[in-house]
């Protein structure tokens, strides 16, 4: 049982490797790009920086239709063929257009994998385990970005090499993904609801648990019968749709992705120079990484509320005193200090919970359909701050950006205090009935 889940999860997550390693490669090419095809700010945030964000809305946003339609694990092989196509396009573009055009592509394949890996885990998983096994979806993407700011460090200051081989190396891990994946099974969940194949789900489960068979199948019919809606916004579903909106929104207001895609501009304005900013990028992925792997440890043991209200702390902290150091002209290791805080917390907290819970949230006949907006609304928010920092950047300054991310960070901590349920222990359809409940008792009240 525990080695097919692991095996078929492993690779499965492997997606986010390459989500994490497309988003992060681009702070490499950031200013050797600009200085190229001497864009302005704003061009460059949306011709360059934001293109992938964009796709990403439209693939997460999207994503609902080719899951239900062609199954979980055909969309997980498009998705391995969308970022081999991408890096090898933008490593051999020509102008910005043609660049900016194939980082889409890439954002297309990033999008819909926030979607379907996740889906596919939670499908498969034993809901003892279920928050590790989803959680290596993050594990895997905060991998994919440690590996990106490495190779962007060896391959610009050890060896030499330009942006092209950035962007371009990304073709060996989607062929890697793509050679694996084709091995794994089909959801259990999705054979037996939208092709009515028992036998189908039947085989699968029993690789999975043969104890747990019969009982499995019956909660499956069970929730099937109880929640026909298919609506995503019927009443039934409103609050999982609003625990997903929020959570992805505060996911990107505390300013993640800003220090995913800018940080070696960060740390420039904090007084270090051009390849000690390189470097401390890798120190984020780091931090990151250990802290993803302690997160992905407690997340069935603590819970997931439990991990939110510690990173909500974390974030306030750490971004305070960022804010705090920059009012002061306190710069370097002072500020680099912080945003590692910063990078803890996430992983910590939003990294290690946000694809887990939005994965958990709704009904069987309509997960993917709330998995898109969940995602969706984590990627435009996503698009829209990588899209504007190069201008705000110049327009504001950096206390100001991070004391915004503060205070939004303190609005968080409240939702999470008195608004987000756990989630740990319980069944996908037991979940679903208790938060469609909620919805029902709020429509009695009313």
């Amino acid at each position: 049982m525990r080695g097919n889940i692991a095996s078929w999860s492993v690779t499965v997550a492997l997606a986010g490797f390459l989500f994490g390693f497309d988003t992060a490669v681009i702070s490499g090419a950031d200013q050797p790009l600009q200085a190229l095809w001497q864009t302005g700010d704003l061009f460059h945030g949306l011709f360059i920086m934001s293109a992938a964000l964009w796709g990403t809305v439209i693939g997460a946003l999207g994503a609902n239709r080719p899951c239900e339609r062609w199954g979980r694990k055909t969309v997980l092989i498009a998705i391995g063929a969308l970022y081999l196509v991408s890096a090898l396009g933008s490593a051999l573009a020509p102008d910005p257009y043609s660049f900016s055009f194939w980082r889409f592509v890439g954002g297309l394949g990033v999008g819909v994998s926030s979607v379907a890996a996740p889906a596919y885990i939670s499908e498969i998983a034993p809901p003892a385990t279920r928050g590790r096994l989803v959680a290596l979806y993050q594990f895997q993407i905060v991998f994919g970005i440690l590996i990106a700011y490495v190779s962007n460090f060896v391959l610009a200051s050890g060896l030499g090499l330009d942006w092209r081989w950035m962007l371009g190396i990304e073709a060996v891990p989607a062929l890697v993904y793509l050679a694996l994946v084709t091995r794994v099974p089909e959801s259990p969940r999705w054979l037996l609801l939208r092709r009515n194949d028992e036998a189908g789900s039947r085989r699968i489960l029993e690789a999975i648990d043969a104890s747990a068979v019969e009982r499995t199948l019956a909660e499956i019919r069970h929730a099937a019968a109880e929640l026909t809606q298919e609506r995503i916004f019927a009443r039934a579903y409103l609050f999982p749709v609003l625990l997903a909106f929020l959570l992805a929104a505060f996911n990107q207001l505390s300013g993640i992705n800003f220090i995913i895609y800018f940080a070696p501009r960060v740390f420039e304005l904090a007084g270090l120079d051009a390849s000690s900013a390189l470097l401390s990028t890798a120190g984020i992925g780091i931090v990151n990484l250990v802290f993803t792997m302690l997160g992905l440890w407690l997340i069935d043991r603590s819970g997931r509320k439990m991990l939110m209200l510690a990173g909500s702390i974390g974030y306030i902290v750490s971004l305070a005193a960022v804010t705090w150091a920059f009012g002061n002209d306190i710069g370097g290791g002072v500020v680099v200090a912080f945003v590692f805080l910063f990078i803890a917390s996430h992983a910590l907290g939003q990294g290690a919970v946000i694809w887990v819970f939005i994965a958990e949230i709704f009904p069987n006949n309509v997960r993917t359909k709330g998995q898109s907006i969940g995602c969706g609304t984590h990627w435009v928010f996503a698009a829209m701050i990588t899209l504007l920092m190069p201008y705000l950047l110049g327009q504001f300054n950096a206390q100001t950006i991070f004391g915004f991310f503060a205070a939004m960070m303190v609005l968080q901590l409240l939702w999470v205090l008195f608004v987000m349920p756990e989630t740990k222990g319980r069944s996908l359809e037991n979940l679903a009935e208790g938060l469609s409940a909620h919805d029902t008792a709020v429509a009695a009240a009313d």
